[in-house]
């Protein structure tokens, strides 16, 4: 048995289609949309076609722009030797709001999950190994997440790049500032130990 009318139906249905949004929440946000003035609903409704529309990857580093550069790439006072290689766009925001990292991205849009169907040709690894054809990269640092895939994708980074010369390091993993170790799991203490440095 329907309960709601069918444009109710199909736009808690859409909503259920985003990450992380069950039903109950589906619901909430479609009654939000239905209590919204109308201007504020089209307004919505604009900005997503309008992202779909006027979004696209940076023609070097593949994270999301509206130009053909992204501000990043198009940054002259960037460390142009390194580059930090992370799964998602979001990844790129996290690392600048940092403000500590100065060098370049490159964006690989997934990680190698063999389970999923995601092989390193649906990745952006090929436009990554031609950006360090010249020879002015130094350094990649590898910023995938540590699940069994993001640490498969970076070995497999790695080996392609170690005979390129270019050093592949990877961020350091261990304890969050403020928690407990006594609620860290065995392999984070490992990582914590393992990438210790002096005082």
């Amino acid at each position: 048995m329907q309960y709601y009318v069918p444009p109710v139906a199909k736009l808690i249905e859409q909503f259920e289609k985003l990450p992380g949004v069950g039903h109950k929440t589906a619901q909430r946000l479609a009654f939000h949309v239905i209590g919204l003035p109308r201007q504020s609903a089209l307004d919505f409704a604009a900005a997503i076609v309008e992202v779909k529309d006027g979004i696209h990857y940076c023609a070097v580093c593949q994270n999301i722009t509206d130009t053909e550069l992204c501000s990043i790439c198009a940054n002259d006072a960037r460390d142009r030797s390194v580059i930090c290689v992370v799964e998602e766009p979001r990844d790129v925001v996290s690392i600048e709001k940092t403000k500590e990292y100065h060098g370049l991205y490159h964006v690989l849009h997934g990680v190698i999950s063999p389970m999923d169907g995601i092989g390193p040709d649906e990745l952006k690894i090929r436009e990554l190994i031609s950006r360090l054809g010249d020879g002015s990269v130094q350094e990649l640092i590898m910023a995938t997440n540590p699940t069994i895939e993001g640490e498969a994708t970076a070995m497999y980074i790695s080996r392609l790049c170690k005979p390129l010369g270019v050093k592949v390091s990877r961020l350091a993993y261990g304890i969050p500032v403020g928690g407990d170790l006594e609620y860290a799991d065995e392999v984070t203490l490992l990582r914590a130990i393992e990438g210790r440095r002096e005082m």
